[in-house]
C-alpha cells in the first residue's frame, strides 16, 4: 500500500514523503484496512520497530483534516514522551485547514498548564493525564482521538493502574473518541481489545528479521536450527558474542542485571573493542570522552565511563545523570560506540537498536523477595525487540547465554508464549488511590455506582464481582476511617483532606502519615532533618537504598547531631542511605562525596531530589491544610534546598537566575552573601570572580533587577 493512494490531504501525502514514507510496512497497511482512516478504534500489536509511530502519525493528520477536538498521545515514559514531541511536532508545518498546535507535559501534577487548552495534539505521560481528569479540565470533554502508547505496561504492577483508570476514563467520554492502542505482541491481546471496544490488528512482522538463540560453552543453537561457534576468550561468553558481532561490522547491546554487571562486562569488552576502531571513530569517540569529563564531576562511575567510550563501549544505567545517558545513546545510534552494556530499563526507554542483543542472564534481583528470579517471557521478548537496526541491518539476533540449559530456555523463552497482561487495578494501593480519585471527579457517587465503574476496567472484566465488591468495601473503608471520604445516606463525597490528596497525585496512605506526624509536631523549633526522614521514609520516595554495614555509624552520628529536629525519635535501624545523601545533599556534599561516602550516583541522586522536591511540596500543602501556619516557611525553604541541594545561607542568592549551588557558595566566600551585597559590587568586580565572568554578570543584574 503506496502512501500517495491513502485518503489524506494532498499537503499531508507531501509531507510524508518528505519524511521518508513511501510505502506502508504490513501493521500499518493492517491498521488503515481495519479502519483507522474511518476514526475506527483498533488495538495494534505487534513487534518493536515495526512502525507503530507512522500509525499514530496517520491517525493525528486524518483526525486534525477532519475534526476540531483534540488529540491525546499517552507514553508510559518521560523520555519516550520527549522523543514522539519532537516526531509529531512536525505536523505544525503541515497545513490541514488549521492551526495544529503540538504541546507537551510530563511533570507537575498540581498544576494543569494553561497552554495544554490552546494545543490541538497533546504528548502526556499517562500520570499527567490521570491528574488532568482529577482536576476536571473542561477541555477533557473535546478529546476526539485518543492514542495509547506501550498499552501492554497495563499489567506492570507500578504504572499498569493509572493507564488502566485513564482508558477507562477515556473510552467512557460522550465524545466517544476513536482509540488507538500500540502494543507489543502479548498473548491476550483480544482480551484488551474487546475491553476498550477496538478491533484487534495482529501482526508478527518486523523489518528486519529476527533469529533468537542460545549460546552455552561456545556453540550458538539458534531457533531455526542453525548452530555455529563463537572464537572464546577470557573475557567470558557475553563479550565474545558481542566482539563477534563488531568484528562482522554490526553493534551489539548487551543486557546485564545489575548496574555493577553492565560496568564491569564494558570494561572487560573495552581492549577488544578498540582494536577493531577505524581511525576515525577513535578521533571522535576522545571528543566524547573529554565532553562527558568536562560536564561531570570526575566521580570514579565517570572517569570509568569516559576511559571506556574512548574504546568504543559505554554501559547505560539509572545511576548516570541524563546528560551521560543521552550524550551514550546518541553515539550509539551514530554508531560510533559499538558495544553497549545496559541494565534491562534501556529496553522498556528510548529506542536504541542493535544488531546482535545479548541476555547474559536470564536472571533479574527481586527486590519483593529479596532474591533473584528469572525474567518473564514478555520481558525477553522486550529485550529482543532491540535487536537489528532498520537501515542497518538486514538481520537482527537475540542470543541468551546459557548454561547447560539450551533445550530449556529455547522451549521456554524463545518458542514460548509472553505471559497474559493481568490488571493490577484491584491491589490495596491502586484501589484507594483511584476509588478516591473517582469520588472526588463525581461527588455523591453511590457505592453500586463505584463498583459499576471499576467493572468497566480491564480488572473488572478479568475478576469477579464480588471480589472487586469486597475489595472496594475495604478501601471505602480505609477512606472513611481516615477522614479522606464522607457518607451521606448512600452518596460518597471527599473531604477538603481528600480532595487535596487526590490533586496532589499521593497515595492516601502517604497522606495521612503525612497528616498524623505534622499535626503532632512541636512548635518553636527546627523540623528539617525530621522532615527529611518523613519524607524518605514513604511509599512513595524514590529510589531508596538501604543502608551498608558502614553506613550504620555515620546514619547514628547524623541522628545525635540533629537530634533536636526530629519529629519522633529514631534510630539507624529506621534510616535509609537515601535519607543520609539527601541531607548530605541540602549541606552541599559534591557528587564526588555522594558517589564516594554514600555509593549514590548522580542519576540516583537527581532522582532522589525531583521525588523529595514533589513530596515536600505535598507535605507543605498538607500543613496548610491542618493550619500548621508556623511550618510553612521552613517546608518552603527545605523544599528550595532540596532542589538546589543548598545550606540556608545560600536560598536569597539562588533567587537569581544563573545562580546555582557552586556559584552561589563561591560568591558567598566573596562576601557576597545576600541581594543588597550583589547590588553593591560593580558589575566589573562581579566578572573577575570566578566561574562568573563578563557575560554571566551583566545577566545577574539585570535579573537582580527584575527581582529585587
Amino acid at each position: 500500500m503506496k502512501i500517495e493512494k491513502l485518503d489524506l490531504p494532498d499537503t499531508a501525502i507531501e509531507f510524508l514523503k518528505s519524511q521518508g514514507y513511501e510505502k506502508l510496512y504490513p501493521p500499518q497497511a493492517d491498521s488503515v484496512k481495519s479502519g483507522l482512516l474511518d476514526g475506527k478504534s483498533i488495538l495494534v500489536s505487534a513487534p518493536t520497530a515495526s512502525g507503530k509511530t507512522l500509525i499514530a502519525m496517520l491517525a493525528m493528520i486524518n483526525y486534525l483534516s477532519k475534526n476540531n477536538g483534540k488529540v491525546i498521545y499517552l507514553s508510559p515514559l518521560r523520555a519516550l514522551a520527549a522523543e514522539k514531541f519532537l516526531e509529531f511536532k512536525k505536523l505544525e508545518k503541515v497545513a490541514l485547514g488549521k492551526k495544529v498546535k503540538v504541546s507537551i507535559s510530563t511533570g507537575d501534577y498540581e498544576n494543569i498548564e494553561k497552554n495544554l487548552e490552546n494545543s490541538n495534539v497533546l504528548i502526556l505521560t499517562n500520570e499527567k493525564m490521570d491528574s488532568i481528569i482529577r482536576h476536571g479540565a473542561e477541555w477533557v470533554e473535546e478529546i476526539g482521538l485518543v492514542i495509547a502508547d506501550e498499552v501492554h505496561l497495563i499489567g506492570d504492577e507500578n504504572r499498569g493502574p493509572t493507564l488502566e483508570m485513564v482508558l477507562t476514563q477515556l473510552k467512557l467520554l460522550e465524545t466517544n473518541p476513536q482509540i488507538v492502542g500500540l502494543s507489543a505482541t502479548i498473548t491476550n491481546s483480544d482480551e484488551i481489545a474487546d475491553w476498550l471496544n477496538c478491533k484487534l490488528v495482529k501482526n508478527d512482522w518486523r523489518p528486519v528479521p529476527l533469529s533468537e538463540g542460545v549460546c552455552d560453552a561456545g556453540e550458538i543453537t539458534m531457533n531455526d536450527g542453525k548452530v555455529f561457534s563463537v572464537e572464546r576468550s577470557v573475557c567470558g561468553t557475553p563479550i565474545d558474542l558481542g566482539v563477534q558481532s563488531v568484528k562482522e561490522g554490526g553493534q551489539s547491546l548487551i543486557f546485564a542485571e545489575t548496574r555493577n554487571r553492565s560496568k564491569s562486562l564494558a570494561t572487560k569488552a573495552a581492549d577488544a573493542i578498540s582494536q577493531i576502531l577505524e581511525k576515525k571513530d577513535l578521533e571522535e569517540l576522545e571528543k566524547t570522552s573529554k565532553k562527558i569529563l568536562s560536564e561531570n564531576e570526575h566521580t570514579e562511575l565517570i572517569k570509568t565511563l569516559a576511559f571506556l567510550v574512548k574504546k568504543g563501549v559505554a554501559f547505560h544505567h539509572a545511576g548516570l545523570n541524563q546528560n551521560c545517558r543521552q550524550t551514550i545513546e546518541t553515539e550509539f545510534r551514530k554508531g560510533t560506540i559499538k558495544l553497549l552494556s545496559s541494565t534491562p530499563t534501556l529496553a522498556a526507554g528510548v529506542n536504541l537498536p542493535a544488531r546482535r542483543v545479548v541476555i547474559s542472564s536470564i536472571n533479574r534481583y527481586n527486590a519483593k523477595v529479596g532474591a533473584n528470579r528469572p525474567i518473564s517471557i514478555l520481558e525477553y521478548k522486550q529485550l529482543c525487540g532491540r535487536a537489528g537496526r532498520p537501515q542497518y541491518d538486514d538481520y537482527g539476533e537475540a542470543i541468551i547465554v546459557g548454561n547447560g540449559n539450551t533445550e530449556d530456555l529455547i522451549d521456554y523463552y524463545i518458542n514460548g508464549e509472553p505471559e497474559p497482561i493481568i490488571s493490577k487495578i484491584t491491589d490495596d494501593k491502586s484501589l484507594r488511590t483511584h476509588i478516591l480519585s473517582v469520588v472526588v471527579t463525581h461527588p455523591g457517587i453511590k457505592k453500586d455506582e463505584i463498583l459499576e465503574f471499576f467493572l468497566q476496567t480491564l480488572g473488572g472484566l478479568q475478576s469477579r464481582k464480588p471480589t472487586i465488591k469486597f475489595a472496594i468495601d475495604i478501601s471505602l473503608r480505609f477512606l472513611s476511617s481516615e477522614y479522606l471520604l464522607i457518607k451521606k445516606g448512600e452518596r460518597y463525597a471527599a473531604t477538603e483532606f481528600g480532595k487535596k490528596t487526590s490533586m496532589l497525585y499521593i497515595d492516601p496512605l502517604t497522606a495521612t502519615y503525612f497528616r498524623d506526624a505534622i499535626e503532632n509536631v512541636s512548635q518553636d523549633r527546627k523540623h528539617t532533618f525530621g522532615f527529611l526522614h518523613l519524607i524518605s521514609n514513604c511509599e512513595e520516595f524514590f529510589p531508596k537504598f538501604s543502608l551498608r554495614k558502614k553506613d550504620y555509624e555515620s546514619a547514628s552520628l547524623l541522628i545525635e547531631n540533629n537530634s533536636s529536629e526530629l519529629l519522633e525519635q529514631i534510630s539507624e535501624y529506621d534510616c535509609s542511605r537515601s535519607l543520609l545523601a539527601l541531607h548530605a545533599w541540602i549541606t552541599e556534599s559534591s557528587e564526588l562525596s555522594l558517589s564516594d561516602n554514600f555509593g549514590v550516583e548522580s542519576g540516583d541522586m537527581h532522582r532522589m531530589a525531583e521525588t523529595a522536591n514533589w513530596l515536600s511540596y505535598c507535605l507543605r500543602e498538607i500543613s496548610k491544610h491542618v493550619e500548621r501556619a508556623d511550618l510553612l516557611e521552613e517546608l518552603g525553604n527545605l523544599r528550595k534546598r532540596i532542589v538546589y541541594g543548598i545550606r540556608e545561607e545560600l536560598l536569597e542568592l539562588v533567587r537569581i537566575k544563573g545562580i546555582g549551588r557552586i556559584r552561589a557558595r563561591i560568591l558567598y566566600k566573596h562576601r557576597i552573601k545576600n541581594l543588597d551585597d550583589l547590588a553593591k559590587i560593580p558589575v566589573n568586580k562581579l566578572a573577575e570572580i570566578d566561574k562568573i565572568g563578563s557575560t554571566l554578570a551583566d545577566n545577574i543584574k539585570s535579573e537582580l533587577r527584575k527581582v529585587r
